[in-house]
């Protein structure tokens, strides 16, 4: 029965009375080991499998398409660039879409339109058909990353919220190993073309995975879309400084991620090194290691804290990078995967606490981190191919080392306005209340 004075309804076992948990917004929400919780998963998994083995298809690919044209890397390079770049124009208003016809709807209508034209990119007669074909495709695959994060962050407990954003993550992680391990092998075979038709079958069967495991939403509330309301959102997201950090985080992530990815394949082809386009397709079995560490995010936050996490990510993508410069193919190796695991720890814990921060907008707050993090891929492969063909993989190494300390700066700042405002609450307790209220 309602109780007289609070509203909130109880219920009475014998002669003791129990609080209900239907006043709890998390009580009804997705758990580890609860019902649907795996469901979920397995299908978050299979869409980050399928957005990130059509996002950069053609990146394990590239030196066999600039010779197959006749062109240079910084050319090729816009076959990803044009992806990522699609997709961060695209992400801000699909999400505001997703507001109004659901997460699920959308997602599914993404990689739909996503696999169709990958089954089509392989018969592309020339570079310029190829990049536009490769834009089209980013703009599909943008109502994915925003529409997830808002997904979970709406039906799945807060507690777990990390954890799950960690499974998603490392879903793009198998994916991208994946990706190119498979178009790499198929490419040495029969050509760069069979190499992504593979890609584009191996996301077809991913889309038609998540489409039958991904359970129905039962958080979700349709929201208005319009422009007014919509920019409202967007301001309000821009405004806040918590925010802007993150996405400058995410953004100067992957602009290292993507310069040395992008140009990995060429050093590996060419001397010292030598390697065939198989082999350097099975470069990216690294990414296991960012499946691993995005996984793992949630506990890393639980031992160091966001910022701590943070540090230790920019740290270890640092240290990758700088060994990565050796004569020695297995020092190469171990620098890539100090990079992947960075990478892919940093951009978990930043991603989680943008859901985490957003109380409103949700789905306009993780597209703008998108928008910005996919930016930052489109740069950074574009910079990174430019910087390589200009001073080779030192070049790309000092570009990548000037987005990590750009990033542990905003890091440090936002630890020293944090323990600066403590300092304050503690000097002045009458105002602790308002100061707690303000975020940082």
């Amino acid at each position: 029965m309602p109780s007289a004075d609070t509203g909130a309804s109880t219920i009475h076992v014998g002669a003791s009375t129990v609080p209900s948990r239907t006043d709890d917004p998390d009580a009804t929400k997705l758990r580890p080991g609860g019902p649907g919780y795996r469901r979920m998963s397995f299908a978050l998994f299979g869409a980050g499998v399928a957005t990130f083995v059509l996002l950069y298809s053609t990146q394990a690919l590239l030196p066999a398409i600039s010779a197959d044209f006749g062109v240079t890397p910084g050319a090729a390079s816009w076959t990803v660039s044009a992806a990522t770049g699609g997709l961060a124009l695209a992400v801000l208003p699909l999400s505001a879409l997703s507001e109004r016809c659901g997460r699920r709807a959308m997602m599914t209508a993404s990689l739909a339109v996503a696999a169709i034209v990958s089954l089509v990119v392989p018969f592309a007669p020339d570079l310029g058909t190829l990049i536009a074909l490769r834009a089209v495709q980013g703009v599909a695959l943008a109502g994915v990353p925003a529409s997830a994060m808002a997904f979970l962050a709406e039906e799945v407990r807060a507690k777990a919220l990390v954890g799950a954003v960690g499974l998603f993550v490392a879903g793009n992680s198998i994916g991208g190993m994946s990706g190119r391990v498979v178009t790499g092998w198929v490419s040495q075979a029969w050509g760069w073309r069979a190499g992504l038709a593979s890609a584009g079958v191996l996301a077809v069967l991913c889309a038609l995975a998540f489409r039958l495991l991904l359970p129905k939403a039962r958080h979700f509330a349709p929201a208005s879309v319009s422009p007014r309301t919509l920019a409202r959102t967007v301001g309000g997201h821009l405004s806040d400084p918590l925010l802007r950090r993150l996405y400058a985080i995410g953004a100067l992530f992957m602009t290292v991620f993507g310069a040395v990815y992008t140009v990995i394949g060429y050093r590996l082809v060419g001397e010292p090194f030598g390697l065939p386009q198989g082999v350097v397709g099975s470069i990216f079995l690294v990414y296991l290691v960012g499946t691993v560490s995005s996984a793992a995010a949630g506990r890393l936050v639980a031992r160091l804290g966001r910022r701590g996490a943070l540090y230790a990510a920019v740290s270890t993508t640092a240290a990758g990078l700088l060994l990565s410069l050796s004569s020695s193919l297995t020092a190469v190796l171990l620098g890539l995967v100090l990079i992947t695991a960075g990478f892919f720890a940093g951009h978990a814990v930043a991603s989680s606490s943008v859901s985490r921060a957003a109380t409103t907008g949700r789905a306009q707050a993780s597209a703008l981190y998108q928008t910005a993090y996919y930016l930052g891929s489109s740069v950074g492969g574009a910079l990174g191919a430019v910087a390589f063909h200009a001073a080779g993989w030192p070049g790309t190494v000092v570009l990548g080392l000037v987005a990590v300390v750009t990033a542990a700066g905003i890091t440090l700042y936002a630890t020293r306005k944090a323990l600066a405002e403590r300092r304050a609450r503690a000097a002045h307790p009458a105002g602790t209340t308002r100061a707690v209220m303000a975020r940082p």
